[in-house]
């Protein structure tokens, strides 16, 4: 059977991630299976270059086509901020606890109306041969001043959604995949994967 690493080993996006390629008849392996992959410098200053990176480096290492993403979020009042420094928006080492506390702590005092954000997402996918696609998705939401729901991870639970009245973190996970950045940026991936598994180029 082909195989399609993901190139993260975080578990919560790795989850997601093989939730939505489920029915491709391809075996879909993490970074968790590669312990001696080389830790990836994302240094990129968009979304994408970090995506792109990542999947060409780890194609490299393992000759398998790569899947990598690069996802963050995005709030107004911050002036885009926390971005491509999402996960390292507290620190290096932060914790998800730290990341919402800092952004709490930024958005101390502002008003509802100024509370705009958005999560966004960028994939890149390194075929075994070279080739390259690049796909996105974003989902338009609020800032919430307290934590809500205890599902997901990362800014899941502040991050509220009009559309459904909830938190990512208070959604289900199926409601999340279809609302979420991630999930229509895998969606537009799909029919790119299932094209290169029918040429036998997976």
């Amino acid at each position: 059977m082909a195989k399609l690493v993901i190139a993260s080993k975080n578990k919560g996006k790795v989850k997601e991630i093989h939730a939505l390629l489920k029915d491709l008849a391809i075996e879909v392996v993490s970074l968790e299976d590669f312990p001696n992959a080389p830790n990836v410098l994302e240094d990129g200053h968009t979304f994408a270059e970090n995506a792109l990176k990542k999947a060409r480096l780890i194609r490299e290492f393992t000759g398998l086509t790569t899947l990598a993403d690069d996802s963050g979020l995005e709030v107004d009042f911050l002036q885009g901020a926390p971005g491509v420094r999402s996960a390292r928006f507290a620190g290096e080492c932060a914790s998800d606890a730290d990341n919402n506390k800092k952004l709490l702590e930024l958005m101390e005092d502002v008003p509802e109306s100024q509370r705009t954000a958005r999560f966004k997402c960028l994939i890149a996918v390194v075929g075994k041969n070279g080739q390259t696609e690049i796909l996105d998705g974003s989902c338009e939401g609020t800032i919430l001043t307290e934590a809500r729901g205890s599902g997901g991870f990362g800014y899941d639970p502040l991050f509220y959604v009009p559309e459904l009245g909830k938190t990512f973190a208070e959604m289900t996970a199926e409601d999340k995949t279809k609302l979420s950045h991630r999930g229509k940026a895998l969606r537009a991936v799909l029919p790119i994967v299932a094209r290169w598994q029918q040429q036998g180029q997976i």
